[in-house]
């Protein structure tokens, strides 16, 4: 398989490029989503069999006031991406958000529920799914949640930063998920990948870790497995509000995933202690 990636130093690019060192990354410089031709073009002047977009506009509070740029970011050059590749009949895999949901009831959003996103940044990444899907092809959106590593900045790592120099914080606790590693992401990718190559069927998929938890019990695990000792507040999401509304349910329900792919839900908690381990080292 001859990979070209869309990102180089995401959490999940850098996770496909410890699994996939072979394949082609473009960073901004290489290929700016910011310009969708541009990114046609990448993708029409390189022999790739397969192409990821790992790249993606991901300052949600901040798309509130960047919604344009945003759009043109996850929701324009992502199409004009799936529109290369079916031009040149290969597998496309974009990786999309719980956020394109409005949150409500608590029940595992499926892949054909209706969407509804609450702010900027979850109305530009359901322009890209949309965009994706009209194109057709050999595509695959891959909508994932709360995503988290060793590397960059995310929840995991603000925890064990704030957790080091209080003695109590106060975490949301109405805001449920699966929290998912760049790790498992990347792997899934792959094989997602490799099967479009062989003939698996398109569409969009959903992909988040187990078992779903709140971020204030997210938080407690980190702090279980660190041992630091910092308490959880549990808080309510109105008190403590932020430019853009997050969805309170965001529990995916992944049954698609494992029957057209095999891919079970991977346990958050084995995965958050491999990336303890290797931020020790």
């Amino acid at each position: 398989m001859s990979l070209l990636v869309f990102g180089k130093t995401g959490q999940v690019a850098r996770e496909l490029a410890i699994r996939a060192p072979d394949a082609v990354f473009l960073d901004r410089s290489e290929a700016d989503l910011r310009d969708p031709a541009g990114c046609a073009l990448a993708i029409a002047t390189r022999k790739a069999s397969v192409v990821i977009n790992a790249a993606a506009y991901t300052a949600v509070d901040k798309a509130e006031s960047e919604e344009a740029l945003a759009t043109v970011i996850n929701g324009e050059a992502p199409r004009a991406m799936a529109e290369a590749c079916a031009a040149l009949d290969i597998p496309f895999v974009h990786i999309s958000t719980d956020y394109v949901f409005d949150g409500s009831g608590s029940d595992p959003w499926r892949t054909g529920d209706e969407t509804g996103p609450l702010g900027a940044y979850g109305r530009s990444k359901l322009v890209g799914e949309k965009g994706i899907q009209m194109v057709g092809g050999k595509s695959v959106v891959l909508r994932t949640s709360w995503v988290f590593s060793s590397h960059g900045a995310n929840f995991v790592k603000t925890m064990l930063r704030l957790g080091a120099d209080r003695d109590a914080l106060n975490i949301v606790d109405d805001q449920i998920g699966g929290p998912t590693s760049a790790a498992d992401i990347a792997e899934a990718c792959l094989t997602i990948a490799k099967d479009l190559q062989e003939g698996s069927a398109p569409g969009v998929y959903h992909y988040s870790g187990t078992p779903d938890v709140s971020w204030s019990n997210f938080a407690r695990e980190i702090f279980s497995q660190t041992g630091l000792p910092c308490s959880v507040n549990g808080i309510p999401s109105s008190e403590y509000p932020t430019p853009a509304p997050r969805p309170k349910n965001s529990r995916l329900d992944n049954a698609a995933t494992k029957a057209d792919f095999g891919l079970d839900r991977p346990d958050w908690r084995t995965a958050l202690s491999d990336i303890l381990k290797e931020l020790k080292t």
